[in-house]
């Protein structure tokens, strides 16, 4: 990285790459980390990702069992 390597500034480098320098402060820290860890951190987005799935998926199902309810108990008067 120009930054970490050869000691250019963040704004120099961030205005030659087109990008904002957050985005290239965000991007120095993520990839700083060891690799240990930002696979840790993938895991956990991966697991977080699948439980926000599971649960659009859940609350679906229970509108739709709400909804039967309410048709059934109208259907039964």
């Amino acid at each position: 990285m120009q930054v970490v390597d050869r000691g250019y500034a963040v704004k120099e480098v961030a205005a030659r790459l087109g990008i904002s320098t957050k985005s290239l402060y965000t991007w120095k820290a993520e990839f700083s980390k060891p690799a240990k860890v930002r696979r840790e951190d993938d895991s956990v987005a991966a697991e977080l990702r699948r439980v926000k799935a599971e649960l659009a998926r859940v609350t679906e199902e229970r509108n739709i069992l709400k909804k039967a309810a309410a048709y059934f108990a109208r259907d039964s008067r």
